[in-house]
């Protein structure tokens, strides 16, 4: 019998990656602050998180500034949008094996 979990990606094991890719794949961008208050996080943790899916190259980070102020926001890659599709379908083949 196959490892059922074997097809999981690694880098979505954190709820809040996982939580940032959801947003992200329904969303062409989302900024830092609304990622900080729809997932409930403090600036540190939400940077940690967003960092780890950036080295993966599964979000690109779009730094800018509206007037005189910085505007961080997030998209996804396709890199990232295969992989996380990937991850989706590997935990409905495991749910439907129950």
């Amino acid at each position: 019998m196959k490892n059922p979990i074997a097809d999981l990606n690694k880098i979505f094991d954190s709820r809040i990656r996982l939580g940032v890719m959801s947003m992200l794949v329904v969303n062409d961008e989302i900024g830092f602050n609304d990622l900080k208050q729809m997932l409930e996080l403090t600036d540190g943790n939400l940077a940690s998180h967003l960092n780890t899916l950036e080295q993966a190259e599964f979000i690109k980070v779009h730094k800018g500034f509206i007037g005189r102020k910085t505007s961080t926001t997030y998209s996804i890659t396709a890199t990232g949008k295969q992989a996380f599709k990937a991850h989706l379908e590997a935990l409905e083949k495991m749910i439907n094996k129950l």
